[in-house]
């Protein structure tokens, strides 16, 4: 099917060809002005009367229209020149908050600051009234909103695609030391940032059936008819570049019933059940990450997934055909990053689209989607590689599933012809697991169906190849690429350290804001004693704003002079937060043994969430509140050694964490973190990293030098060669009296009082089941943590090594990574 192409305008949707009236200024006038008018016309407030959420809004909003003209601009340039598109297809994107962000990449603080102090008004005080955005988990979420602010501020016109989660990742609370799970009502107030696009919905089926129509006396076309319809609602944020220079759009989906209640129902008196359906269609966008434990939450967590995908096929589909009016031109003007599998089912779409609605014919089809299409992998764990079971599918997607199977037989045909005979390959190559309940594995389709398949790491990739993805790599050769893991520099030193940025400036020159690389000038200044001085006064000034924070949320007071060894990530065993509760545990009997020892003092720093029903990691917190509850009232540890689990870990308490973190504990089982990105940030802010060789840490090892980093434990395939010996760790603990005497304590209710088997379960991994080596490196890591109190006692020498961490930092800049996709996988230019 050809349509015809649509002037250039009518594309542009809700956003209007030019801005309109004057350009808004910057100076102080003006945004007093604005900000007085958004909180008298807007909030409905006078200054007496007025909040400081009413001040926030106000200020938000003001912010926001200067925003909105770069963005007009930059959507009218991109449809003018007919630059090619990136859509970013991810289930998360941890935006954080967002004043501040736009703030600086604006330019606009001072002004906005000055504006308000005119106003009585403080700023900082305003920051803290934002909530966090609650769309992602950790990690996967946060590269995302990274990388969407990389792309507008390398000028790549570009498309966030997700779900607008009313509750998001839940809000946690510690009660007696044990995670509680509560709705994050981050949209209570309402969300300024945001533009409702109620003309902008799309029909998105479940169920039905599939009917074969034909078309000709030789052609049939199927059609899907589903049994149930539910509307996707775009809402639209904005998001902005360095400078102002180009800003681009995140585009969020929340779900909505096609009726808002059964009217006959309601009238017969069924009031409650009136609105089952309404309720049903909502809960796709409701909260991130529903429970998969139960047959219904795993059919949510599905149904949110293709929602979304559906929803962005759609809407990218329906943009491109206004413009160019063909869809066999979508690769050369569209480009799809699939943000690990969750959008997977995007493919199975795009295909359904082309074959369904434009008549495209299969083998064409199957390249376009293949050229358009890219996937990155986050993870080499089995169960993060998502399979969706094959009667699933087929109920909820019956058309898409036959798409599926007739994938499946032209790639398995495919294999076939060039490895005959070989049953083996087949079955580890096939889009669908036939060996426990038939199930399509996404990370496989994902593959087949893209042009580039990137890791995160050096070591990731290389074990990508090695691993979960060898028998594909050997099939379809040459398609794995590494693009290392980057982070924004303006939000994670900027924003988050804005003193040590100021210090920057002041050392190597304001060119430093733009280009990350320059970061190596600051090496000759590591030796420098009065620079040193001033760095170290810089990150003593940010420990006593943690310290604060830790007295006014939890109540322990800490000594900001401490080592500040910080550990802070989702809770996972494989990211092992036990072993260094146990070594933390070892170091509180070494100081209870010798109290006269003139001790580093130590600040041990826990944050984490747990998923909601995994037991191991919510016993892992528990452990962790148990071990401060003891330590932290032992007079005869006093400030030698403090312990803090601080409560619902989010964008905004690692921004007041991570300037303030001497140390940064990465220590996962080597060959099992992707990459990471907190070790990146807390490196740029000079905390000097523990860790395994694992994930990044390998190229921030290549980066800052041997002398900088501590490396402890076993590497990649030492792991694998001591799992095929087996992973009883009875020997590794009865060769260490430390960690005997440490796990002793644990089993015998030392904290656990009243409950000895508390922690059972732990401690019997250990023993008998140790797949994550933690018996296997404690040992290492425990001298490896001496080595480290050793070198905190020389202050001179702990100033130099994490002044050079930051200078090593530069090439971790998310801006490099997005050019390197731009380049290798996207084939999109970089304008700035």
């Amino acid at each position: 099917m050809n349509v015809k192409a649509e002037p250039v305008h009518a594309a542009l949707e809700t956003i209007p060809a030019e801005s309109p009236g004057a350009p808004r200024g910057d100076d102080n006038s003006s945004l007093r002005a604005d900000i007085l008018e958004k909180l008298t016309y807007y909030v409905g407030k006078s200054t007496v009367t007025a909040s400081d959420r009413d001040w926030f809004v106000a200020v938000a909003l003001a912010v926001r229209d200067r925003v909105v003209d770069r963005w007009i601009a930059s959507t009218k340039a991109t449809y003018e020149n007919g630059a090619k598109r990136v859509y970013y297809l991810s289930l998360e994107f941890l935006i954080g908050r967002l004043l501040f962000d736009a703030l600086n990449n604006l330019q606009l603080t001072d002004p906005v600051r000055a504006a308000l102090e005119e106003l009585g008004v403080d700023l900082d005080r305003l920051r803290t009234v934002e909530p966090d955005a609650a769309l992602g988990n950790g990690g996967l979420g946060r590269l995302a909103a990274c990388y969407m602010e990389s792309m507008a501020t390398l000028g790549i016109p570009a498309y966030g695609y997700g779900i607008r989660y009313e509750h998001g990742l839940f809000r946690q609370a510690l009660k007696n030391g044990w995670q509680q799970e509560y709705p994050e009502d981050w949209l209570s107030f309402g969300n300024p940032w945001e533009f409702e696009r109620p003309e902008v919905v799309y029909a998105i089926g479940f169920g039905g059936t599939v009917e074969a129509e034909a078309t000709s006396d030789v052609m049939v076309r199927s059609v899907w008819k589903p049994a149930e319809v539910i509307e996707a609602v775009a809402y639209d944020t904005t998001i902005v570049g360095w400078r102002g220079r180009h800003v681009n759009t995140l585009r969020l989906w929340s779900a909505r019933a096609s009726h808002p209640l059964r009217l006959d129902a309601f009238n017969l008196g069924d009031h409650v059940g009136a609105f089952a359906d309404r309720m049903r269609a909502e809960s796709i966008s409701k909260i991130l990450y529903p429970s998969d434990e139960t047959p219904a939450g795993q059919e949510l967590r599905f149904r949110q997934e293709y929602f979304f995908a559906a929803a962005s096929l759609q809407d990218l589909v329906r943009r491109h055909m206004k413009v160019y009016g063909d869809i066999r031109t979508l690769h050369e003007k569209v480009a799809i990053q699939l943000n690990d599998t969750h959008p997977t089912i995007a493919i199975v779409e795009l295909m359904r689209l082309m074959l369904d609605t434009y008549d495209i014919a299969w083998e064409e089809a199957w390249e376009i989607t293949q050229k358009t299409f890219s996937y990155t992998n986050h993870t080499l764990l089995p169960e993060a590689l998502e399979s969706w079971p094959v009667p699933l599918i087929e109920r909820l997607l019956p058309r898409h599933m036959q798409i599926i199977y007739l994938l499946n037989a032209f790639h398995l045909d495919a294999a076939r012809s060039k490895n005959p005979g070989n049953d083996a390959l087949l079955s580890s190559v096939s889009l669908i697991d036939e060996s426990q309940g038939r199930r399509v594995r996404m990370g496989q389709l994902a593959f087949a169906a893209s042009h580039r398949i990137n890791g995160v790491s050096a070591l990731h990739t290389d074990l990508m190849r090695q691993t979960v993805f060898r028998d594909l790599n050997t099939l379809l050769p040459g398609r794995i690429v590494n693009k290392t893991n980057g982070i924004t520099f303006r939000r994670w030193l900027h924003q988050a350290n804005p003193g040590l940025t100021k210090l920057l400036v002041e050392a190597i020159g304001p060119k430093i804001l733009d280009d990350s690389m320059e970061l190596e000038k600051l090496k000759p200044l590591a030796d420098d004693a009065a620079f040193r001085e001033k760095f170290l006064a810089v990150k003593r000034a940010n420990k006593v704003a943690l310290a604060k924070v830790i007295q006014e949320q939890i109540g322990i007071r800490v000594d900001p002079s401490s080592l500040f060894d910080v550990q802070i990530k989702r809770i996972h065993e494989y990211k092992r937060q036990l072993l260094n509760i146990l070594e933390t545990i070892a170091l509180y009997d070494a100081i209870r043994a010798q109290p006269t020892r003139d001790w580093n003092h130590r600040v041990k720093i826990f944050a984490g969430k747990a998923a909601p029903s995994y037991h191991q990691a919510k016993l892992i917190i528990k452990l962790a509140n148990d071990v401060a509850r003891i330590v932290n009232s032992d007079p005869t540890v006093r400030d030698k050694l403090k312990v803090v689990f601080l409560p619902n870990y989010n964008v905004s308490l690692a921004e007041a964490i991570v300037p303030a973190a001497d140390l940064s504990e990465q220590i996962s089982t080597a060959g099992m973190e992707a990459s990471g990105t907190g070790n990146m940030k807390l490196a740029l802010n000079g905390a000097l990293t523990i860790g395994t060789l694992d994930g990044a840490n390998v190229e921030i090892l290549e980066n800052v030098g041997d002398d900088n980093i501590f490396i402890f434990g076993l590497k990649a395939d030492e792991v694998e060669a001591r799992r095929r010996e087996g992973i009883d760790g009875t020997a590794n603990i009865s060769n260490s009296p430390i960690l005997a005497e440490v796990i002793e304590a644990v089993e015998s209710g030392v904290f656990s009082p009243g409950e000895p088997g508390r922690f059972g379960s732990l401690t019997n991994a250990l023993r008998h089941h140790d797949y994550f080596m933690v018996t296997a490196d404690f040992d290492a890591y425990y001298a490896t943590q001496r080595r480290v109190g050793d070198k905190w006692r020389d202050t001179a020498a702990w100033g130099r090594s994490s002044i050079l961490n930051v200078a090593g930092m530069g090439w971790f800049s998310s801006d490099r990574s997005i050019a390197e996709y731009a380049e290798d996988i996207w084939d999109v230019p970089v304008r700035y």
